[in-house]
């Protein structure tokens, strides 16, 4: 089947695993995001998927009395729970899979190495990139556009828990206006909450767009794969 796009990078956050438990994975969620992705998977796109960790961790919040930099380290490893958990879901759904992770840790995951990531996708199976960029400071979509340029993928897709970028938080404005398309410099002059400021640079910079949509129907995976128009799409 025609697919708009050969290569995408998923952004999975953590909380969308959690459902409305609010905190650690839900089982039947992920079940049905990864049922999702497979569908995704099967129309011949090749597949990266960046998790983060804020159903376990949310970094400098989580960990206010910390340091900084081990709080993020902290942040990283809720990653690599999530990482192996949507593994394990795909797997049980018949998908290969590989998980790499930034930091090394070879009893559970491979480490990220670009070229082999690569191949992974070329070979057909689902890589899934856990610890961030592997660095304090720098969050999980700032790692989503590091790794999307690092291998080539056509765009970002950020699933969400909204259906698409706003002027305002839609859940506490009931007048905030929808955006089908906007630029990245237009949503750094904004300070609209898409992605931090970090990695919306880097895509801008790089020329990767990244396409924002609802996540609560996961069949929108698929459908955004094969170019139904959906969310906002965010491009300079």
């Amino acid at each position: 089947m025609d697919t708009q796009y050969k290569r995408i990078l998923l952004k999975l956050s953590g909380e969308a695993l959690a459902g409305d438990k609010g905190f650690g994975v839900d089982t039947e969620v992920t079940r049905s995001i990864c049922e999702g992705i497979c569908e995704a998977h099967r129309l011949g796109v090749q597949i990266a998927v960046v998790v983060g960790g804020g159903n376990f961790w949310r970094g400098a919040r989580s960990g206010a009395a910390l340091e900084r930099t081990r709080s993020d380290q902290i942040g990283m490893l809720a990653t690599v729970m999530n990482a192996l958990a949507v593994a394990d879901m795909l797997e049980q759904l018949g998908e290969p899979v590989r998980v790499q992770t930034a930091l090394t840790m070879t009893a559970v995951a491979e480490p990220y190495i670009r070229n082999r990531a690569v191949r992974h996708l070329e070979k057909g199976r689902i890589v899934i990139l856990a610890c961030g960029t592997g660095n304090p400071f720098f969050s999980t979509d700032t790692a989503a556009a590091l790794r999307a340029a690092e291998i080539n993928a056509d765009i970002i897709f950020k699933a969400t828990m909204v259906d698409g970028v706003y002027d305002k938080d839609p859940k506490q404005h009931s007048d905030a206006v929808k955006y089908d398309k906007i630029t990245f410099t237009e949503v750094l002059n904004k300070q609209l909450k898409v992605m931090d400021s970090t990695a919306a640079t880097m895509c801008r910079d790089n020329h990767i767009p990244l396409l924002v949509f609802n996540l609560e129907d996961p069949a929108n995976i698929a459908q955004a794969v094969q170019g139904v128009k959906m969310g906002t799409l965010v491009e300079e």
